[in-house]
């Protein structure tokens, strides 16, 4: 037998600017500045809209020593207008900037996959053991110095890594994977250990929601089997724009956060950061309000492994074997929602049986997966479609609520459709498009176009939010393909990491495309770039015209 209730993982207090994270305090929200962090002035002010928003914390870009020092200065005059909200540095590539950070804010992030290997070629490498044990200990000698001082100061740091920004190194021997990703952090979480510092929390970030969980399921295993618990960093990283944004954030998070994962979020939009705070509350508050619910006692699966969820058959219903969207209203009243091939057999379904099953309390997560799991264990053979139904008329709280709790379920492996049912919501069309779009980020059913682009930071080298809808202008028609649009080469190739085009800020004004990883056009004029990206798809085969 098992239980499925929410209950927090016991980590380690992180002190962080005396608001400390960790199982033992409240689940604390946070998001990136888009300012340049040379610009003091600017980036104050907007560090202390967001801590009035509701943030716990606030990151800011530091490319060199010179940003780092500047955010000594952001930290002054937040506290000369009486803002306390603890300052994180966000380094990759330089170690040196990451010392001098440490001795000036609260909270430095280093990314394991570019603080000490060299950057990223995508070149399979070989190394011979000896060679191996070399590289390592160059992180642990790198590492030293940077220890100290955040010790000296009372630092904290975060072990950030993201996939796609692996060495070198790692990918050689583990390929871009959340293997990859978990070994890449517990190579320099040992040395903190062994060093005897333990300020430390642990981020696994993904714009795949489905590697995302799988990253951060393997560290906390990782983390058990060395008897370490440090607390958790979540966040879907360049989760995009709008909806898609808020779903893909939400999918990611909440899955999590109902295994009792998370003890601080950060909800990654291309808008401006004040408004990722109102998204990342409203998960917390939703997961969190289970918390002291009473245990639902239910059946696992033998043999179920949270690292491999069991790969449930998806089972035919009318001739259709991807996931199903089912609705509360008829064909015709959400005919703007989806395309003619899409919607053909979805709504209604008719003649066919289907097991739909529906929570029995405030647990939704927990209750689904516990009759998910006995209907496995008992051998059922229709279809199962899990409806939950929302009295929200809000959008944006039908979007966290929806997608933390369908999201979760389908990312079990055992649920074959899902069925949003909001009978006070206005728009109907809105509601299967929301479904839709979860089955999306769970990657289980491709029905628009993907599209991967950062918050923005202060090193975007164009308008991000204008750029990203000129993006969806012209290609959001191309259902069958992920797109990239990237601030900076920072967050480029490898953030990126497995769309098919990308968008890349190269210089102020000048934009790099992408396909794949390979860079094929460089500094075009940013006013040309649309017109490039749509003739390089065009070029490569993947253009179709949009259809009237």
């Amino acid at each position: 037998m098992g239980t499925f209730d929410y209950k927090r993982r016991p980590t380690l207090s992180v002190n962080v600017g005396g608001r400390p994270l960790g199982s033992d305090w409240p689940v604390r929200v946070q998001t990136m500045t888009n300012t340049s962090t040379l610009d003091v002035e600017r980036s104050a002010a907007q560090c202390e809209r967001v801590a009035q928003a509701g943030a716990d914390y606030v990151r800011l870009t530091a490319q060199g020593v010179r940003e780092a020092e500047s955010m000594g200065m952001i930290r002054n005059t937040l506290r000369q207008h009486g803002c306390n909200i603890p300052l994180v540095a966000d380094i990759h590539f330089n170690p040196r900037a990451a010392f001098a950070a440490a001795a000036l804010v609260e909270k430095v992030r280093i990314n394991p996959g570019n603080f000490v290997d060299p950057a990223r070629t995508f070149k399979s490498l070989t190394y011979t053991d000896e060679e191996y044990a070399a590289e390592l200990q160059k992180i642990h000698d790198t590492l030293l110095p940077f220890i100290a001082i955040c010790r000296e100061h009372g630092t904290a740091v975060r072990l950030g890594v993201n996939h796609g920004s692996l060495s070198d190194r790692i990918m050689s021997r583990y390929g871009n994977t959340a293997a990859g990703m978990v070994e890449s952090v517990m190579e320099f979480l040992r040395v903190f250990v062994a060093e005897n510092f333990h300020d430390v929390v642990i981020s696994m970030k993904a714009s795949n929601v489905v590697v995302m969980v799988e990253a951060v399921r393997r560290i906390v295993a990782a983390m058990d089997a060395e008897d370490m618990h440090f607390p958790l960093h979540l966040g879907v990283t360049e989760a995009g724009f709008g909806e898609d944004g808020r779903i893909k954030s939400a999918v990611g998070i909440g899955t999590l956060m109902a295994e009792g994962l998370g003890d601080t979020i950060r909800v990654s939009l291309s808008e401006d950061p004040e408004l990722e705070i109102p998204v990342a509350q409203k998960l917390v508050q939703y997961i969190t309000s289970r918390e002291g619910h009473e245990p639902i006692e239910g059946t696992w699966c033998r043999g179920y492994d949270p690292l491999c969820p069991p790969k449930r058959r998806l089972l035919a219903v009318a001739g259709h074997k991807t996931p199903l969207v089912v609705a509360s209203c008829q064909p015709e009243e959400v005919i703007g929602a989806m395309k003619p091939d899409l919607y053909a057999d979805e709504l209604p379904i008719e003649d066919t049986p289907i097991a739909v099953i529906t929570p029995d309390n405030k647990n939704v997560v927990g209750s689904l997966l516990a009759q998910l799991h006995a209907l496995a264990e008992d051998g059922n053979a229709l279809p199962v479609v899990a409806k939950v139904t929302y009295d929200d008329t809000d959008r944006e709280w039908l979007q966290v609520k929806a997608s933390a709790d369908l999201g979760a379920v389908m990312m079990s492996g055992l649920c074959d459709g899902i069925w949003i049912d909001a009978p006070n919501y206005a728009d109907q069309d809105e509601v299967v498009r929301m479904a839709f779009a979860i089955l999306q980020a769970c990657r289980l059913r491709m029905s628009k176009t993907e599209f991967i682009s950062c918050p923005s930071c202060g090193r975007t080298m164009f308008d991000l939010q204008t750029t990203v809808k000129r993006v969806q202008q012209a290609t959001s028609h191309l259902s069958h393909l992920k797109i990239g649009v990237m601030g900076c080469i920072v967050n480029g190739p490898g953030e990126m990491a497995d769309a098919d085009y990308g968008y890349v800020g190269a210089a102020r004004g000048r934009i790099s495309l992408y396909k794949n990883k390979e860079c094929v056009e460089k500094n075009i004029p940013e006013d040309e770039a649309i017109d490039h990206l749509v003739a390089l798809i065009k070029a490569c085969g993947d253009w179709r015209e949009p259809q009237s």
